[in-house]
């Protein structure tokens, strides 16, 4: 019986396993994100016009099968600069989330390794820029540098800073505390040894999973700079933008909005998805 039940729980545990790391959403969403990272890279390169070019149709034109998206009111090809606006929106998403996760990740440990007194001016940092509002406080820096993709994307890395670095204090503190990490310091490795080889390792997971997270809220926190005129300069084509530009339209060609819209949501969505696909599959507390 105790070899039958021991063979039953080791089968049952793999399947369990590969049925998360196959679902069918995450899947999807991974490859609907796949297309989006492709089409970053080759987008501006398989536009049927140039995203700029102006009167390439008629101005305010319905979607047809010469222009599948229409024309804006300058008679820009609509598909076209929707394909041109997907490379700014991965590359601010992808940017601000990196410069968050380093910057907040190095402050994180600081303050959870070292404690007392850096841990404390940390925290006072931390606590402060989370006291601002997000999108005040990306205003207030874009003030300072100007706008422009690179200058929001920095704005909206430092908003997201905190999330980082409160979230591996907190998990360095925890870790710190355990036996092994007294073990290591008793056997006289160093600190730096100790935090690469035992907390780096320990809170690789739940960053995985707040970056994919950051990762959708950055993509929208550019959208709306974007919105207001924080993102790329004119005539170059932008989510935030394109929708901004339609709305004067939204009474009588509503149509306009519709296509940097949806694209725009959908990839927010696979995000999204993708994120609660890596914690399911990270995060050993999630459900089956």
């Amino acid at each position: 019986m105790t070899q039958e039940m021991t063979e039953t729980i080791a089968n049952t545990i793999p399947r369990a396993r590969v049925r998360r790391r196959l679902s069918a959403v995450g899947i999807v969403a991974f490859s609907v994100l796949a297309v989006y990272v492709l089409l970053a890279f080759i987008g501006p390169l398989i536009t049927p016009f140039h995203p700029n070019e102006l009167n390439v149709g008629p101005r305010l034109g319905m979607p047809s099968a010469e222009f599948w998206f229409g024309t804006d009111a300058l008679g820009r090809d609509q598909l076209s600069r929707v394909l041109a606006a997907i490379q700014p929106a991965v590359a601010a998403a992808v940017a601000a989330t990196a410069l968050a996760l380093v910057a907040g990740t190095v402050l994180g440990l600081i303050a959870g390794f070292w404690g007392g007194r850096i841990d404390n001016l940390i925290s006072r940092i931390v606590d402060f820029l989370f006291a601002i509002p997000e999108y005040l406080l990306a205003i207030l820096v874009l003030a300072i540098l100007g706008s422009g993709l690179i200058n929001a994307a920095i704005a909206i890395g430092i908003v997201f800073i905190p999330r980082f670095a409160r979230t591996v204090r907190s998990a360095t503190q925890e870790i710190m505390a355990r036996n092994y990490i007294s073990a290591a310091r008793l056997s006289g490795r160093g600190r730096l040894w100790i935090m690469t080889r035992h907390v780096l390792p320990n809170i690789t997971s739940p960053l995985v999973v707040i970056a994919a997270i950051n990762l959708s809220m950055s993509e929208g926190a550019y959208a709306a700079l974007s919105f207001l005129g924080f993102g790329v300069r004119p005539p170059n084509a932008d989510f935030g933008s394109m929708i901004a530009d339609s709305l004067q339209y939204l009474s009588t060609d509503a149509w306009l909005l519709v296509p940097p819209a949806a694209v725009f949501v959908l990839m927010i969505l696979a995000i999204n998805l993708a994120g609660d696909a890596l914690r399911d599959l990270l995060d050993p507390k999630s459900t089956i």
